[in-house]
């Protein structure tokens, strides 16, 4: 149920995204072609849903009309429930069709484009409708012929269609490809399609009751076939040559911070004490293995980098697709950094994970790469590997390492360039403290206010690196604390007795006290175990059940600037690692 509440929100939001505009116009006028209208004593085109006959060759003053009557009120509901089927089956079936019929990935979007082109062609053009029209003369037969033009005309466009991908589509699109598809995989897929049918479907409705309200428009249904025929072959050639992606890049995204908060309710793997968006750098292991890529751009031969190409560099892992508009925004950004640092010991690698299977083609992510300017090495994960591999959700996606390998730092969707390259620079020094750098080519106010406001820095719990700790030097062992009268910014405390290790704390015998002076927006504690941690936050007590690996679970969700102090009781058996700061 979670699943498909999270899938229905995600797919409403992506139906009132800037992704959806390039078919609104379509959604439209295929929705005022179902409109009731005065109409002649004749059958309906069936895939243009026309309400003058195709082969009626009468002039026009030997056409008798009959009473005002609905077309097809069915019509919107046709076009939008097309579109959401034959998207979610491509989506999660598509690729492995594909590969079974031994066709090209992007076989369905570009037989898509062809179909959209010609039933916009036909539309200004009776002969060539009635030759359209032929195979599926049957459904005249049997139910409106119109409601069948609407579904057909919905499936077309279901085919080209493509929206943005947050951790929603990413799941779907993943399991399609990867061939995991499960219960919860359909659940979400079905769920996502009826949340972005719901907006759509409001402009399809609204084109049909415009129409039936203007009498200009009740009497010119042919005129409003023609400008719809305009618009499909308006849409269709857009896509060839990248037109509504150039447009959407151009529009900001209205919806990115419903986005967040729908990709906050996802359930996904944490990167241990890496939180998305931490501007103070973390350890959180080894960065995972690139590996299974089916071909490689912008290297020697391209050919793929080796263990020696990366060896002593900081590296930036940059997952993206180019079909991906979020990713489209950032990856300029991410050049730029390639660009400035690459001399100084910086090394980006651009992941191509496709969202859908026309982007499985190497040549077509070298196509998409080379419109984009990028220059820094990529790796095409058309299977999907290093996605796994890194239990990736997002795009675009950044992982920072630092020169030996260690992952420091992640960032999920676009912005906050400032941040990163503090962050590029503070591990270029750490690999050389002698070297040179070149001015910095992004200031804060490239970044969000969040990213500009004052953070608390990473605060580490364990013995091994507890600096932010408002008393004696925490060392290994048991130790029995006490609160100190004031608590300074930026520093933590215990109470009650408590097993000190390296890396991590944990109360014994029971429950321990800390208390946290934060600054920020958002304090994250990395913890594992079992049992319980509650804390009081403006008056309200939260309490969070702890279980299993470590984990960033938010402690404190606020606006920017704030700052406070969070008193915690934490129950024995619960290890506490680390606080990082949004």
């Amino acid at each position: 149920m979670s699943l498909i509440l999270i899938g229905l929100l995600g797919g409403f939001i992506t139906g009132i995204s800037p992704c959806i505009l390039p078919v609104l116009p379509v959604i439209f006028l295929s929705g005022a072609q179902g409109a009731q209208t005065t109409k002649p004593n004749s059958a309906p085109g069936l895939l243009s849903g026309n309400l003058i006959s195709l082969n009626d060759s009468a002039p026009a003053s030997s056409v008798t009309t009959q009473a005002t009557k609905p077309a097809s009120k069915w019509r919107p509901y046709a076009v939008v429930g097309g579109l959401v089927l034959s998207f979610t089956t491509f989506t999660l079936f598509g690729s492995a069709l594909l590969t079974l019929l031994n066709l090209p990935q992007d076989f369905i979007r570009w037989a898509g484009v062809v179909m959209l082109l010609l039933i916009g062609i036909a539309m200004l053009v009776p002969r060539l409708m009635e030759l359209l029209e032929k195979p599926f003369a049957r459904f005249a037969k049997t139910g409106n012929s119109t409601s069948s033009n609407g579904f057909w005309l919905g499936v077309v466009l279901g085919a080209a269609y493509v929206p943005c991908a947050g951790p929603v589509l990413a799941a779907v699109s993943v399991a399609g490809t990867t061939g995991k598809i499960g219960a919860d995989t359909v659940a979400l897929a079905l769920s996502f399609g009826i949340g972005t049918a719901i907006p759509l479907l409001f402009f399809a409705l609204s084109g049909q009751k415009l129409t039936e309200r203007i009498t200009a428009f009740r009497t010119r249904q042919q005129l409003i076939r023609s400008i719809a025929g305009i618009a499909m072959i308006g849409l269709a050639l857009g896509i060839v040559f990248d037109v509504p992606a150039k447009i959407q890049r151009a529009l900001p995204d209205w919806t990115s911070s419903l986005q967040k908060s729908t990709e906050s309710l996802y359930p996904t793997q944490q990167n241990g004490p890496c939180v998305d968006g931490a501007t103070e750098l973390a350890n959180c292991g080894q960065l995972p293995e690139i590996s299974g890529a089916v071909a490689w751009y912008n290297t020697p031969d391209n050919q793929p980098l080796t263990e020696t190409d990366r060896a002593n560099k900081v590296t930036l892992v940059d997952f993206w697709a180019y079909s991906c508009i979020n990713c489209q925004r950032s990856i300029p950004g991410i050049e730029k950094l390639y660009e400035t640092y690459k001399d100084s010991g910086l090394q980006v690698i651009g992941v191509h994970s496709p969202e859908y299977a026309f982007e499985k083609v190497p040549e077509n992510v070298k196509a998409g790469g080379d419109k984009l300017g990028i220059t820094y090495p990529i790796a095409v994960d058309s299977n999907l590997v290093t996605w796994q591999n890194f239990d990736n959700h997002y795009w675009p996606a950044h992982y920072l390492a630092d020169a030996t390998g260690q992952l420091r730092a992640i960032k999920y969707g676009e912005g906050a360039e400032a941040t990163t390259e503090r962050q590029i620079r503070d591990l270029l020094r750490e690999a050389n403290p002698n070297i040179t750098l070149p001015e910095p080519i992004f200031s804060d106010a490239n970044d969000d206010a969040s990213a500009r406001s004052p953070r608390t820095p990473e605060t580490y719990l364990g013995s091994a690196r507890a600096e932010r700790y408002a008393g004696p030097r925490l060392v290994n062992g048991i130790i029995n604390a006490a609160f100190p009268a004031e608590l300074k910014p930026d520093t933590f405390a215990l109470e009650g007795t408590w097993k000190v290790s390296p890396q991590s704390i944990t109360p014994i015998d029971s429950d321990g006290k800390l208390e946290l002076s934060w600054r920020g927006a958002h304090v994250y504690l990395v913890a594992s175990g079992e049992g319980t941690i509650t804390w009081n936050i403006d008056g309200k007590e939260s309490t969070m059940e702890i279980s299993g690996v470590p984990n960033a679970q938010e402690i404190v969700s606020t606006t920017p600037g704030s700052s406070g102090i969070v008193e915690l009781t934490v129950s024995p058996g619960v290890e506490l690692y680390s606080f990082t700061f949004g």
